[in-house]
């Protein structure tokens, strides 16, 4: 992506007090939404420069390039920002588990019979 365009992007992303703005990554052929993450500008702007998602950790406070210590990384096909500026959607081709728990998708916990159950199957 062109220096103009990106600097575009992230001008117009909505960066929260922390200076962080919330990431849905979501798988691109199947749309499965995989996890939930945060960017600052450091990481949305290594992300578009590499093609390779690239979010910030907020417990370790730095960033965080998927799948550097699990080899479970995230090709970014596109991305896109909200109509409102303030969430990122990358559609991306995962490669293994998206969670950190070894399920493909972070959303795997629901409701059913009544009681709180696993969805989700491991990557």
């Amino acid at each position: 992506m062109s220096t103009d365009a990106t600097d575009a992007l992230i001008a117009a992303a909505k960066f929260d007090a922390n200076g962080l703005v919330a990431a849905i990554a979501q798988q691109h052929d199947t749309k499965e939404v995989l996890m939930l993450a945060w960017m600052n500008r450091e990481s949305l702007r290594e992300t578009l420069a590499t093609g390779r998602a690239v979010y910030y950790s907020r417990s370790r406070q730095e960033l965080w390039r998927k799948g550097d210590t699990s080899g479970h990384t995230q090709r970014v096909i596109d991305l896109r920002l909200d109509c409102d500026g303030d969430a990122v959607l990358l559609l991306v081709d995962q490669a293994g588990a998206a969670c950190h728990t070894g399920q493909r998708s972070c959303f795997f916990t629901a409701i059913r019979d009544g009681a709180l159950a696993s969805v989700g199957l491991p990557a």
